[in-house]
């Protein structure tokens, strides 16, 4: 398992860093920051700027995570929260099924996620190397649980409507305002 584990951690995690420097910065066919935003957008993420920018980093930065299998919990959960956001705005309604845009893809990318936390991320990776292993069942669940919180509170507040500023006070009235004899004229 130990070539295993990083081909997975390799080609998941480099698939993801492509993902997100497709939101950040157009490369690889994507759109940037700015037609990304436009498209969240379109699914409620709002603002899409802001959301577009976290799901950029998230998956950028969870996605180098996994390939050098450093913090493997902390990028299992950046990519769960990315995938479960996508599950709501995008295929949970289609059902199960790819060829309908469904979401069978995201749920085989969570759960590759949580074997790789379940099974630690391997010999070579740099949790093994540094000691700072974090792996097993509690370790899973508590990746995917923490990704898809993430994701429930980021749509939550995506929903909140906007709070307009408030009006600024009126202007005081000064004695003789508008008058035009009292502006500045002798009297």
């Amino acid at each position: 398992m130990k070539l295993g584990l990083l081909i997975i951690r390799v080609i998941l995690g480099g698939l993801f860093i492509g993902h997100g420097t497709q939101k950040l910065f157009g490369w690889f066919g994507g759109h940037g920051l700015e037609g990304t935003a436009g498209f969240f957008e379109t699914l409620g993420l709002r603002p899409g700027k802001q959301h577009a920018t976290a799901a950029g980093i998230a998956e950028t930065g969870g996605g180098a995570l996994l390939v050098t299998g450093l913090a493997t919990p902390v990028a299992a959960a950046s990519l769960t929260g990315v995938m479960a956001t996508a599950y709501r705005t995008v295929h949970g309604p289609n059902g199960p099924w790819l060829q309908d845009n469904g979401y069978e893809y995201v749920l085989v990318i969570i759960a590759a996620l949580a074997a790789i936390v379940d099974t630690g991320p391997g010999d070579w990776s740099l949790d093994r190397a540094l000691g700072t292993e974090l792996s097993g069942p509690f370790w899973a669940i508590a990746a995917v649980a923490a990704g898809i919180a993430g994701a429930e509170a980021n749509w939550r507040q995506s929903q909140q409507k906007a709070v307009p500023a408030p009006a600024p006070p009126p202007a005081a009235e000064t004695p003789g305002a508008g008058d035009p004899a009292s502006a500045g004229a002798p009297a």
